[in-house]
């Protein structure tokens, strides 16, 4: 992985690029903090990919449980806290 100022990353564009097609991935930094990343196609339609992945929401996991299983409530009241 390379790290590189925006800078130096203008200057080289097309090495970096031919970095990224070759799998690495080269983090450009603006005033030392990382700002963005040059990687393959490959890999950016994988973090699309993953990023489009639909999440499931609490109420529908746990309607995926078998009917067998039994939540029971603690029926106890709350404590009382000091704070």
């Amino acid at each position: 992985m390379s790290i590189v100022s925006l800078k130096d990353a203008k200057a080289g564009f097309s090495n970096l690029v031919d970095e990224a097609i070759k799998g690495e991935f080269v983090t450009i930094t603006r005033h030392g903090k990382p700002v963005a990343a040059i990687v393959s196609i490959e890999a950016a339609e994988a973090a699309k990919k993953s990023l489009r992945k639909p999440r499931k929401n609490l109420i529908d996991f746990l309607m995926e449980f078998p009917d067998n299983i039994d939540f029971e409530r603690n029926p106890s009241k709350s404590r009382d806290v000091d704070l």
